[in-house]
């Protein structure tokens, strides 16, 4: 188990990471893999966006943190290659990010496996 930190270490809208996890509070907290399925982002230094999605913050690949699904392939340049977005997407379906089971003890929360 992970230790994340105090409630207050994470308001709403703040993504951190726990050891291999991308923790987030998106009016729930949630934690899942840290690693872009892209190019490898660590997606604990990505941001929540008004969807409650975890978006990547090197090329804006969105994920939904309850399924660990790409809802949204890379943005930007990588967003014009054919194929690429759709290609991520598909990959996510068979292999969605992994998804942790937070855990809020007291004011403490933590990530389990």
């Amino acid at each position: 188990m992970f230790r994340v930190g105090s409630k207050s270490d994470l308001p709403k809208g703040k993504v951190t990471q726990a050891g291999k996890f991308a923790v987030g509070n998106n009016g729930e907290y949630f934690a899942v893999g840290r690693t872009c399925r892209h190019f490898g982002a660590n997606l604990a230094q990505g941001s929540i966006d008004a969807d409650g999605c975890l978006v990547c913050p090197w090329h804006g690949a969105k994920y939904d943190v309850k399924t660990g699904r790409m809802i949204l392939g890379p943005q930007g340049i990588f967003a014009k290659i054919p194929g690429l977005g759709p290609t991520f997407k598909a990959l996510t379906r068979a292999l969605p990010l992994r998804r942790g089971r937070v855990v809020v003890k007291d004011d403490e929360i933590f990530v389990d496996e």
